[in-house]
């Protein structure tokens, strides 16, 4: 390939960080303290510098814009976006990042950052300039991928600090999917899924009801028979 058709492009990473907060699913943003959109919600991220991975960029720059430890959450890769106008600087590349967590603290904000807050996603969502960039487009990805890993994966128990109870769990996916869900049913799949949860044998008690069972993640990464979502059909695959 000739010099004349090689673009030049930066490469950034952006996190989408969800914990659930007083019962509703929030996501962490930082106010942007440089132009372009100086002053603006957006979600944490920077570039990708020499000799970094995509995921080792993703770690520092949560620690530096929000304080937070990476050990603390569930991390994983989302897509890229690569829209051609998608940054007012020039053509900018970025690869965004989902990241998961329980009871995590208020976030502190970094070098690149004029505060760092939690806020609820659907407040967000439901404004169309609420965030700077494409980030409001990709808040979106990353909330549907949440959804569909809970579904299939175990992954719902990174919103839950151990020792969690199956209405504790039942209320993560309750938050995140936007749904009421029939408790007794909810009990009866989760409980029989395989390897999803590990039994304590200890209770947790309360001034109103029984006592409440107290479990752990199991080793299970897929959650099998998965749990859907009320309307949506597991796909199988056929062998010919």
């Amino acid at each position: 390939m000739s010099r004349e058709h090689q673009l030049d492009v930066d490469v950034t990473v952006d996190l989408v960080i969800l914990t659930i907060r007083d019962g509703e699913l929030n996501v962490l943003l930082v106010e942007r303290g440089n132009q372009p959109y100086r002053g603006q919600q957006a979600l944490p991220g920077g570039y990708l510098r020499p000799g970094e991975t995509l995921e080792h960029a993703a770690w520092r720059e949560l620690k530096e814009e929000t304080n937070l430890d990476a050990a603390r959450l569930h991390l994983e890769q989302l897509r890229a976006y690569s829209e051609p106008d998608r940054d007012p600087r020039g053509r900018v590349i970025t690869v965004a990042f989902l990241a998961l967590g329980a009871g995590l603290p208020t976030p502190v904000a970094g070098t690149d950052a004029a505060d760092a807050v939690w806020a609820p996603v659907p407040s967000i969502l439901s404004d169309p300039g609420s965030l700077a960039f494409d980030h409001l487009t990709i808040l979106h990805d990353a909330l549907e991928r949440a959804r569909s890993q809970l579904e299939y994966t175990t992954v719902a128990t990174a919103f839950c600090p151990e020792p969690f109870t199956v209405s504790d769990l039942r209320r993560v996916y309750e938050t995140v999917w936007g749904l009421k869900l029939d408790p007794s049913n909810f009990r009866r799949k989760v409980t029989r899924a395989d390897r999803f949860l590990e039994a304590t044998g200890e209770r947790r008690f309360s001034e109103l009801g029984r006592p409440a069972a107290l479990y752990r993640r199991g080793p299970a990464r897929l959650l099998h028979p998965p749990l859907l979502r009320e309307g949506r059909v597991a796909h199988t695959r056929t062998h010919r």
